[in-house]
């Protein structure tokens, strides 16, 4: 079970991006590594295709997951992510900082 997940809200702790917060778009595990929305843009040229207009073209690259903290739902700082077995036997991730269960 993975600790960040594709749709979690972050906040960047390390780097040129530093303090930046967004949404997670796309989680790589087996590279320790995701995309976030608006952070680490990097450019790339690309060449004209029918379907897709040529020039320079800004995206997401990917960060360490190691550089990025999960926002707490309740405080909305940056917090640690545990886990919890639920009495129904559901595993959930929980917020160190609050307690608070974070999957729904």
């Amino acid at each position: 079970m993975q600790k960040i997940r594709k749709g979690d809200k972050v906040r960047v702790l390390t780097g040129r991006d530093k303090g930046r917060e967004g949404q997670v778009l796309k989680v790589m595990p087996k590279e320790n590594r995701a995309l976030v929305q608006g952070v680490n843009m990097v450019s790339r040229h690309t060449k004209q295709t029918a379907r897709t207009e040529g020039g320079i073209v800004s995206k997401e690259g990917p960060i360490d997951l190691s550089n990025v903290a999960l926002l707490d739902p309740s405080s909305g700082k940056p917090t640690r992510v545990g886990f919890k077995t639920l009495e129904d036997g559901r595993k959930v991730r929980v917020s160190k900082a609050s307690g608070e269960v974070i999957d729904v």
